[in-house]
């Protein structure tokens, strides 16, 4: 393992990052500015979680040890990528990002907000069962000879850091934020689904960590290092170690919100059968059991 000043000390420039970085920092920032003109009163947490624990964990990623030595090590660039997209995201959604917009944008952005959040392609994004295949499908393309391009192509490096957390942000921040809009049966049924990729996402991690040959073929590609640097398959053992855990640790966030939303959801179904009249509530029974004598 390097050495703790190595850790502390190692730095490199990412542009993509940065870009990413400034770009959100600004775009929150006017929320707040907008939000203080308006009177909105906007939690002092959230804006430490978005600034502090969200884009400080992006900018340790991409500035520090992960993201200066990605291209040398798997375990690094496992780190980098998988935080990318699990962990940075849910971070940056405990600032409640969509909130302060829906509160600090005109008629105007908040309309176009709406219909960015409403198209087709980012409501799939932000339904956990796509959510938790996009995430086994990256974890699966770490056991093949594209893990070794991945981390080492310049060009794939940008795409990376420029798609891998936006995509994690159009997953999170919606189920996050407007989760309660969903029925139980359906919440109920994602609940499962992830339950079981909680488990399917062990396997890729497991087979990294006990697999005998190096996956990516660049065993090769390993020397003049420095003399802390593990392995080639030791590196590998240890960017399975690291898969495992974090694929595992970030699903169970995603369990506690299911029940979340699940609890708000079976909250507002009550609520709205509690406005309903008498004569309302017959008319649905009578529905009801029409449609099941047909069945």
């Amino acid at each position: 393992m390097p050495p703790l000043n190595v850790v502390l000390g190692a730095w490199t420039m990412n542009w993509p990052a940065l870009v990413i970085l400034v770009a959100a920092a600004t775009a929150y920032s006017r929320g707040l500015l907008v939000a203080r003109r308006r009177a909105v009163r906007w939690p002092l947490w959230n804006s430490i979680a978005f600034f502090g624990l969200g884009l400080g964990s992006f900018a340790a990623l991409s500035f520090g040890f992960p993201g200066t030595y990605s291209h040398e090590l798997r375990w690094a660039f496992t780190l980098k990528v998988t935080s990318y997209l699990f962990v940075v995201p849910l971070l940056l959604g405990l600032g409640k990002p969509l909130t302060l917009a829906r509160q600090t944008l005109g008629p105007t952005g908040a309309a176009r907000l709406e219909a960015v959040l409403g198209h087709r392609l980012v409501r799939m994004l932000s339904n956990t069962v796509v959510a938790a295949l996009l995430g086994l499908a990256m974890f699966t393309a770490f056991l093949t000879p594209l893990f070794y391009a991945l981390r080492t192509n310049p060009a794939a490096d940008i795409i990376l850091t420029l798609l891998v957390p936006v995509m994690g942000l159009l997953m999170t921040v919606p189920i996050m934020e407007d989760g309660a809009g969903r029925t139980g049966s359906l919440i109920v049924v994602e609940f499962i689904f992830v339950f079981i990729e909680l488990l399917a996402d062990a396997v890729p991690g497991v087979l990294m960590r006990l697999s005998p040959g190096i996956l990516d073929g660049a065993a090769a590609a390993s020397g003049g290092h420095a003399a802390w640097f593990p392995a080639p398959l030791r590196d590998q053992q240890l960017a399975g170690d690291l898969m495992w855990f974090l694929a595992e640790i970030v699903d169970l966030p995603l369990i506690i919100l299911m029940f979340v939303r699940f609890s708000r959801s079976d909250k507002h179904e009550a609520r709205s059968f509690d406005e309903l009249s008498d004569d309302e509530i017959e008319a649905l029974n009578r529905a009801h059991l029409g449609q099941g004598r047909r069945g």
